[in-house]
């Protein structure tokens, strides 16, 4: 899919773009085959055309990775955008590698305007990965959404697709116990939220909050009280 808004130089040219995005996807693959077994559930939620947020859980930094990587395993190359905190530009060679992927800075613990108004123009007209929680969750439950979230929905009303991540945060301890085998790792994509009543209230805090907590509580739904192993039904099983 050609996204609407300007990526990285390098990928500005649709060929050059899409290749690059498939080499990368490439990478990605290869790495999750070593350490992990990945099943998808529920991707057929996934809509194919744009304007629409994908919201997950956030347990480690596997996920940032995860997440593109299942989509563009069902539905083929394209771009999914992503925030990411402004510090990893600081070096100019893993900027430019984060922007030719669809990755653009954000200024944590600023009010960064410039940042909140891409991702509402993705959010209307591409993809957008997010993670409401704003950072990863260090016990493994699910934190309470940031209100900026609900913010930036109400503003960009896109289809919010709920997505439910678990095994991610055990792959960096299977990596250096290796005999242990591959960890189990599990995404689960929900049906959209239904949004349409927050909509017709006014631009308050309070509207924004509603619609953060109505978008975890989706998320919470699709994540299991103990993590599971096997395929159940409705998944697909991305490595051997």
């Amino acid at each position: 899919m050609q996204s609407s808004l300007p990526l990285h130089p390098l990928a500005q040219r649709s060929l050059v773009g899409r290749l690059w995005v498939w080499v990368a996807y490439l990478a990605v693959r290869a790495c999750f085959m070593v350490c992990c077994r990945v099943q998808v559930q529920g991707h057929e939620t996934i809509p194919t055309r744009g304007g629409v947020l994908l919201a997950g859980n956030h347990l480690s930094v596997f996920d940032t990775l995860l997440l593109p990587y299942t989509v563009m395993a069902v539905q083929g190359v394209q771009v999914i955008w992503a925030p990411a905190k402004a510090e990893l530009f600081r070096s100019r060679l893993l900027g430019r590698l984060l922007t030719s992927l669809g990755v653009f800075p954000v200024r944590r613990g600023q009010h960064d305007r410039q940042a909140m108004r891409r991702m509402i123009a993705y959010m209307r007209t591409d993809k957008l990965m997010l993670f409401p929680e704003g950072t990863r969750s260090q016990d493994g439950q699910l934190q309470a959404g940031k209100r900026t979230v609900g913010k930036l929905i109400y503003a960009a009303r896109p289809v919010v697709i709920p997505v439910a991540i678990w095994g991610t945060e055990t792959i960096l301890a299977c990596l250096r116990r290796p005999w242990r085998g591959r960890a189990h790792v599990t995404i689960r994509y929900g049906p959209p939220v239904d949004l349409q009543r927050y909509y017709a209230l006014p631009d308050t805090k309070e509207t924004a909050i509603a619609i953060v907590q109505e978008v975890m509580s989706a998320i919470a739904s699709l994540l299991p009280p103990v993590p599971q192993k096997g395929t159940a039904d409705g998944s697909c099983t991305l490595q051997p």
